[in-house]
């Protein structure tokens, strides 16, 4: 499949603009260089080109809580020709403000009762600024461990968004279940962003970009772009990652083995989607190697990487135990969800193999640690296949690049 061309891509934003010389100011959101693979570099500066000499631009990545983006990212990332001083970071524990509430009983409906509070909406204060004629949000749909899809309004509740939201849906996708929401719409996270968009975003002119991507060999392939404001375009992006992300197994799988790039992966907290993109295809005492050249730690912040450090991904259940003990997990419910969605549970091992933190760093974590020389000598990603691996003394492993493009399932778990 050769997917849409850079021509095809600028004259769908030329499109989605009309009149360029109507906007005095606009808002770019696009999503930050962990998710470099959507294509939304690309796309801002398609529209920073287009814009620039009619209007103010600004561009502010959906961080959440990640951290911000050096300069080097953000030229691999937009190119050359974004400068460098129109890109402003959001801070979700100082730049935001309270607009609303998803009330109790809401959420309370929605989760079957497995969460009983309301969730604060908080947007980064710039949403709200009404001299912005047009804020348009880019982003890639695909599948996701809290969401269900990833994108569409996670991208302004989530990466522009403060901390009430991202603990308490990051929490609430937890206590339902993960494997419940990868790869489905209409989660109870979704339906959380759906009332809140519903309800507190009509008078905000957002445009959505949604795009669908897929790895094909060694390049990233954009099948779709979706530009609108209504869910019906998310909807149509759902459908065709779905079809082109969600990789079904006939079999449970004994042994994984996946490559976290260097410059995009640099801590577990984003890296762990080795674990969470694979976890419906890994079979009971199976292994989980994770080959990560660039992690060098586990939280994102400080706080959070203390907190990991501290409690380790211990599984669900104590992880849930420890909710109701621990003053700093209560106050820190993000991170407490990425634990339970970082385990196994006990039902098979996970590896790290890197050199940049030790083996006693590694397993304080509850993780099985490998040094990485040793993973690449014996496993040579760069000899491997997508897919079924047969090694020289025949071992037999499955083998993911990136596993940020996609969701691995054993189809009868997927579909029980």
């Amino acid at each position: 499949m050769t997917g849409i061309t850079d021509n095809e891509l600028f004259l769908a934003i030329k499109e989605s603009l009309g009149n360029c010389s109507s906007y005095k100011k606009v808002l770019i959101i696009p999503p930050d260089f962990t998710r470099s693979h959507s294509g939304a570099g690309k796309i801002t500066a398609m529209y920073y080109a287009l814009l620039k000499d009619s209007c103010q631009v600004d561009i502010m990545p959906a961080l959440g809580t990640h951290e911000p983006m050096s300069r080097q990212e953000c030229a691999a990332m937009f190119g050359d020709s974004v400068p460098g001083d129109c890109i402003i970071n959001h801070n979700w524990k100082t730049d935001v403000k309270k607009i609303g509430e998803v009330p109790r009983e809401f959420v309370r409906e929605i989760s079957e009762g497995l969460v009983d509070n309301s969730i604060d909406v908080e947007l980064n204060k710039r949403l709200l600024d009404k001299s912005y004629d047009l804020i348009i949000s880019v982003g890639q749909v695909v599948p996701h461990e809290v969401a269900g899809m990833a994108n569409y309004s996670k991208n302004i509740f989530v990466g522009c968004g403060g901390k009430s939201m991202i603990n308490q849906t990051h929490m609430l996708g937890a206590f339902y279940g993960m494997e419940k929401i990868m790869g489905r719409d209409y989660s109870p996270v979704r339906k959380v962003f759906d009332y809140a968009e519903n309800k507190y975003l009509k008078n905000i002119p957002l445009l959505y970009v949604l795009t669908v991507t897929s790895q094909e060999e060694e390049r990233t392939v954009m099948h779709g772009v979706f530009i609108g404001r209504g869910r019906s375009i998310f909807e149509e992006a759902v459908a065709l990652s779905q079809e082109l992300n969600i990789s079904f197994v006939d079999r449970p799988l004994k042994k994984v083995v996946v490559y976290l790039e260097e410059k995009e992966f640099k801590s577990t907290w984003l890296g762990n989607k080795a674990v969470y993109r694979t976890k419906m295809a890994m079979a009971d005492g199976g292994e989980l190697i994770i080959i990560a050249p660039g992690v060098r730690k586990f939280g994102e912040y400080h706080e959070n990487d203390r907190v990991i450090r501290k409690y380790g991904y211990a599984g669900r259940e104590r992880i849930l135990e420890l909710c109701r003990e621990c003053e700093d997990l209560k106050n820190n419910l993000s991170v407490a969800a990425h634990l339970i969605h970082g385990s196994s549970d006990d039902r098979y091992h996970i590896v790290y193999a890197c050199e940049k933190l030790s083996k006693e760093e590694i397993e304080q974590v509850n993780y099985k640690y490998m040094p990485l020389s040793e993973a690449c000598d014996k496993y040579r990603p760069d000899r491997l296949i997508e897919g079924f691996n047969i090694l020289e003394d025949g071992e037999e492993i499955f083998y993911i690049s990136n596993p940020a493009l996609g969701l691995w399932a054993e189809t009868g778990r997927f579909f029980k």
